[in-house]
């Protein structure tokens, strides 16, 4: 039986409670912390659990000193780092919350803890375990639409001007950035995922609606490949919510909502009345024999890391995947703020990879006005496939 302690128990807590709660013969919740105790014992009540409570992570882990095996840390992202490494360092593995850390240079020491400890380190990108992100991960793997030439990402998202209230949300320093960050760092780890690693990145940020926030509510990034461009779009200000992942190969269009395309030329360029029919068949079967994940999103990603624990492989997805959307999204601030292309991978001696170096070069595009300790209200999810949560709505 793991025995599992969970720091911070604000909104994205009980998508994790559930996941564990859902492998009753292979693991326990055990231990709560929170900054708040009171939010912490709520949560237990709430789905019954009988656990320690706990007003310091520190505190936790030396009185859990060899009764708990992992920590899940869904604290906000300022705080990923120094909880993860304590906790790597007592001897405790770990699945941290997305955004990884704020910089590069605390998810590499991230890193460096779990190997000098030999404990594992996860990352959540609950987005993989989907039955319709997998499809779209088999079609592009199967070969069948070609080599990649094109992919949109809309990461569109609406917050209302109140939602930077929440006193840790609308700063650099304490948020580590905007709609780029905060929403589409799913989208992010899934374009890596889908496409790989581009050579390079130019991005322009804004703020269109939100002038109580220093951070940008709408981004939009090319991707260079060696042959293919990708545009990531990262909002906060679209009505609608509509999101989708488009891939256009050589062959034929795939993308999520589920649409196949596929043309054929004729002897001058232009498509062939009616396509390929025979290849959007093929596809189309090749979807519909795709396998249903036996658990999807939070649950499924929790039930991989326990049995990356039990049988002793690595997660399915590690620290260094985490890191890798992490590179992405500092390369798209730095391009933004210096206003020039940025070129991958980004080097230790490269300003943004330091801790502390985004908050202090970026643009305020307004100022914070308010600042509340908590709201009222719940996490809305829009219609059309999406993430299942975001990835700083702790």
């Amino acid at each position: 039986m793991i025995s599992v302690a969970i720091i911070g128990t604000g909104n994205i807590s009980k998508s994790h409670v559930r996941g564990y709660l859902a492998f009753p013969d292979r693991c326990q919740i055990v231990a709560l912390y929170d900054i708040y105790p009171d939010k912490a014992r709520a949560l237990a009540e709430e789905f019954g659990l009988e656990v320690r409570v706990y007003d310091s992570h520190t505190a936790l882990l030396e009185a859990e000193s060899g009764r708990i095996d992992m920590v899940d840390v869904c604290t906000s992202p300022a705080s990923h780092a120094q909880v993860t490494i304590d906790a790597l360092r007592a001897g405790v593995n770990v699945l941290v919350e997305k955004p990884m850390a704020p910089s590069l240079e605390e998810c590499d020491a991230m890193i460096a803890a779990a190997r000098e400890s030999g404990k594992k380190l996860g990352v959540v990108a609950q987005n993989r375990f989907r039955d319709d992100m997998a499809t779209l991960k088999e079609a592009i793997d199967s070969g069948l639409a070609g080599d990649l030439t094109h992919v949109e990402v809309s990461s569109s998202w609406w917050r209302g001007k109140s939602y930077y209230d929440l006193w840790w949300r609308g700063t650099w320093a304490s948020e580590g950035g905007g709609a780029t960050l905060s929403q589409a760092i799913h989208h992010l780890d899934l374009t890596l995922w889908l496409a790989g690693m581009p050579q390079k990145v130019t991005s322009v940020l804004a703020n269109t609606a939100h002038d109580n926030s220093e951070v940008e509510d709408l981004s939009v990034s090319i991707l260079s490949y060696p042959r293919g461009l990708a545009v990531i779009s990262a909002s906060v200000v679209d009505h609608g919510e509509e999101q989708s992942i488009v891939v256009q190969g050589t062959k034929a269009r795939v993308s999520q909502p589920w649409r196949v395309v596929a043309y054929t030329p004729q002897p001058n360029g232009f498509p062939l009345p009616g396509g390929n029919p025979d290849l959007v068949r093929e596809l189309d079967d090749l979807a519909s024999r795709h396998v249903p994940l036996a658990h999807v999103g939070h649950e499924g990603q929790i039930g991989d890391f326990l049995d990356a624990l039990e049988s002793g492989r690595p997660p399915a997805v590690t620290g260094e995947d985490g890191r890798a959307a992490m590179e992405l999204a500092t390369a798209i601030y730095e391009s933004g703020i210096e206003k020039r292309t940025v070129d991958f991978p980004l080097s230790a001696d490269d300003p943004y990879y330091q801790a502390g170096q985004l908050a202090c070069r970026a643009p305020h595009f307004f100022e914070k006005t308010a600042s509340v300790e908590d709201q009222g209200g719940f996490i809305t999810v829009p219609s059309s496939p999406a993430p299942t949560h975001e990835g700083n709505d702790h």
